[in-house]
């Protein structure tokens, strides 16, 4: 059974920082894609963050320069490296993880999510 944990939020200032850890456990078959989400309460969860195992990664444009993604595929880890925070930042991030059915159909996996809190 494959589960996905993060680690890491909390609540801090605007300005400050954060490390988000996510570690999963279970075989993913055809792993190549670990990323980060995030969502706030009504609203759809969006894209932040991804990184492939052939070392691409991809942000959200309103992300770009304040967060760092690094992923390592041989532990199944992905760290999300939060500088810069704002208040808009408030959301719960979600790991997932990418990997492909035995019919080469893609297939996504998520984990429960950790709290990130902005506030002054």
């Amino acid at each position: 059974q494959v589960q996905l944990v993060e680690s890491g939020g909390g609540l801090v200032r605007p300005g400050g920082s954060l490390r988000l850890s996510c570690v999963a456990s279970g075989k993913i078959g055809g792993l190549y894609a670990m990323g980060w989400y995030r969502q706030v309460v009504g609203r759809q969860r969006e894209f932040i963050a991804t990184s492939t195992n052939r070392d691409t990664t991809d942000y959200a444009d309103s992300v770009k320069g304040r967060f760092t993604i690094s992923g390592d595929f041989v532990n199944k880890t992905v760290y999300l490296q939060l500088n810069s925070l704002k208040l808009e930042d408030t959301a719960v991030y979600y790991c997932g993880a990418e990997g492909l059915r035995t019919n080469g159909s893609p297939r996504r996996y998520w984990g429960q999510g950790t709290q990130v809190t902005v506030s002054s």
